[in-house]
């Protein structure tokens, strides 16, 4: 054989693993995603659930943990975008009013893979855009939550990963406002430190916070008691599943547009700058949902709705700096 013909031959068999080895990686990568994917859409459903308020340790001598507090509810979550790289889920709570069904339209939880930013919370009636690097957002997913109203609560970023043989999501460590069950005690905090995991269970799928709640103490903020909440969502169709969805075929157009209304915002404003209320997150959420009871009464139509609840938002939210 020439040297020439074993050149050509030893190039030929250098070059199979420049070729194989990325496309095994970029199998591995797909795989990854789509088993992402599918432990989000996994949390859509019919449930029951129980939740798990503890605060536990207290990292002040002054002050002693309330007691624990219980409580559940019936929750139907609904995939409303599945765009790929994009999924949303909102949740509508289904309660007996005094012998009447009425549904709450929940939280939302946005899910969106490697962002290139975060839409966080940055303190009092603020949130702001977190920038993520290329690297650091790497195979990982965003959750930004959303309150009542579709305003923003929180977000995080972080990579599902296989723990002891079990499937779950955790943050980084994310600022967050008072949830309602502390705001209106009016406590000596006024915000949480928090971890967030979401990971699936054999009847459902569990949502797990590690909160350290922290307040403004001589200037500057300090951690007042850690909490620890485990939000269990059980499978379950034994409940008035039918009025969750009829509401949500009458206002999903509405709520459609004050999402894309706040989008607008957050990126015109730079970030969103409202003020907080105890009671309902934001001082306009009220006013927004009762828009979308009118349209489902049919007292109002869904354009009218639409258009009142805009110059309401632009009206209530500042631009950065104000």
């Amino acid at each position: 054989m020439s040297k020439y013909i074993l050149r050509a031959a030893l190039l030929a068999l250098a070059a199979i693993p420049a070729v194989a080895v990325p496309a095994v990686a970029q199998t591995t990568q797909a795989s990854a995603f789509e088993a992402d994917r599918a432990d989000i859409l996994a949390m859509a459903g019919n449930y029951k659930v129980r939740f798990d308020m503890r605060e536990s340790t207290s990292w002040r001598s002054d002050y002693t943990p309330i007691e624990s507090k219980i409580s559940g509810g019936y929750e139907s979550v609904r995939v409303i975008e599945n765009s790929g790289k994009r999924i949303s889920l909102q949740h509508l709570l289904v309660v007996d009013a005094g012998g009447t069904t009425m549904v709450i339209k929940h939280w939302r939880q946005d899910w969106e893979y490697e962002p290139a930013r975060i839409l966080v919370y940055s303190g009092p009636d603020s949130w702001t855009w977190r920038a993520t690097t290329a690297a650091e957002r790497k195979g990982k997913w965003s959750q930004t939550v959303w309150q009542v109203d579709d305003s923003p609560r929180y977000g995080g970023l972080g990579a599902w990963t296989t723990v002891a043989g079990l499937r779950r999501w955790e943050s980084d460590a994310t600022w967050r406002p008072l949830a309602r069950r502390d705001a209106v005690r009016g406590p000596v905090y006024d915000r949480y430190y928090s971890v967030n995991r979401h990971q699936s269970s054999p009847t459902g799928w569990i949502h797990w916070q590690d909160n350290i709640k922290m307040g403004e103490f001589d200037g500057a903020l300090k951690p007042v008691v850690q909490e620890y909440v485990l939000n269990t969502y059980g499978r379950f169709d034994g409940y008035p599943v039918k009025a969750a969805d009829d509401y949500w075929e009458a206002t999903k157009g509405y709520w459609a547009a004050i999402r894309t209304e706040w989008d607008r915002i957050a990126t015109t404003k730079n970030g969103i700058r409202i003020t907080e209320a105890a009671e309902a997150g934001t001082v306009i959420a009220s006013r927004l949902l009762e828009i979308a009871d009118d349209i489902q009464k049919g007292k109002i139509t869904e354009a009218d709705g639409i258009k009142t609840a805009r110059a309401l938002m632009d009206q209530a939210t500042r631009a950065a700096g104000q």
